[in-house]
């Protein structure tokens, strides 16, 4: 018996390395996000020890001007800074539904050409077994009409 051949193999194995393709930017861009996020964190806690200073500053009475002065400016910087960053981590997340829309169409081509593979194994298997029976069929009648 010989060995059932998809035809469009070599179709659907660069649709198949297209998907790991896809696949793997979208890890790299997952990767990129993380890290934005993780920037994002740390802005949001070095925002929070610097109020957190002031106060314990305030309380203790040892106010000092420049200090203030200086914690303002700064904390200005670090909320430009995570607003800036806010809008990086939100293109980021854009890019990550685009794609996710290509995974999926990437996904579905390959599901197609799967299918199609399916249908014409079993295609070629069930016309393999109509023979093989057809045959075994024709030996039985000759066998009789021998006899």
């Amino acid at each position: 018996m010989k060995k059932f051949t998809f035809r469009l193999q070599t179709v659907l194995g660069m649709r198949e390395k297209e998907l790991e393709q896809r696949q793997q930017e979208m890890a790299s861009i997952v990767k990129t996000l993380n890290g934005q996020m993780e920037v994002l964190g740390k802005i949001n806690t070095r925002e929070k020890e610097i109020l957190t200073s002031l106060d314990n500053m305030y309380d203790s009475g040892q106010i000092d001007i420049l200090t203030i002065a200086g914690s303002k400016n700064f904390l200005i910087k670090l909320a430009n800074d995570a607003k800036n960053q806010t809008r990086i981590v939100e293109h980021t997340r854009a890019i990550i539904k685009m794609k996710q829309f290509e995974i999926n169409e990437a996904y579905k081509k390959v599901k197609v050409l799967e299918k199609l593979k399916e249908k014409q194994e079993t295609e070629y298997y069930q016309t393999y077994e109509k023979k093989e029976a057809m045959e075994i069929d024709d030996l039985v009648t000759t066998r009789y009409k021998v006899n």
